[in-house]
């Protein structure tokens, strides 16, 4: 049997989890969901993102954990719980454990509907970096809609490139 951080390997999980990782083999996302078919609502359906896609260089991109997730999403008719952006339960049970100020935290991100909403609608100023997925156009799109669901996907502040916060930093 196979140990490592707390866990430990069983041929009855209580769950069956989604990361990040590229490359996930199909008979993974089967076994994903004999457990979801077999254990039935005792076997909790966890991902830790929707990310659609994943930037790469010169901007083409590979299928993000988004899309694992809604294939067994599909497969088992059932919705995952998220416990990564843009849920707010990740930034609840670090603030909770750190007793973090959400007025004196800054949310520094690359993408509006992941980074930037969870930053919002957990009461952080956001920052968001033109290095990613995100436009300054598609920000400026959101700012000038009257839908409050595009107006959540803008951040406070915005920068160039992460590089350009070092100044701010000091020594």
């Amino acid at each position: 049997m196979k140990r490592g951080r707390g866990f430990r390997r069983t041929r009855h999980p209580q769950r069956a989890a989604f990361t990040p990782k590229t490359c996930v083999p199909y008979a993974k996302l089967c076994q994903a969901l004999r457990y979801l078919l077999r254990d039935g609502p005792g076997c909790l359906l966890v991902g830790t993102n929707r990310d659609h896609r994943l930037p790469l260089e010169g901007g083409a991109a590979i299928p993000g954990t988004g899309c694992l997730v809604k294939a067994v999403e599909t497969a088992a008719q059932r919705e995952a719980f998220i416990v990564g952006k843009p849920n707010r339960y990740m930034f609840d049970c670090v603030a909770s454990e750190f007793d973090i100020d959400p007025a004196r935290t800054i949310m520094v991100g690359d993408r509006l509907d992941t980074d930037i909403l969870m930053g919002n609608s957990c009461g952080l100023t956001t920052l968001l970096t033109l290095t990613g997925v995100t436009t300054l156009d598609e920000v400026k799109g959101h700012q000038e809609s009257d839908c409050p669901a595009r107006q959540s996907l803008v951040p406070d502040y915005y920068v160039d490139s992460i590089a350009d916060l070092l100044p701010a930093l000091g020594d």
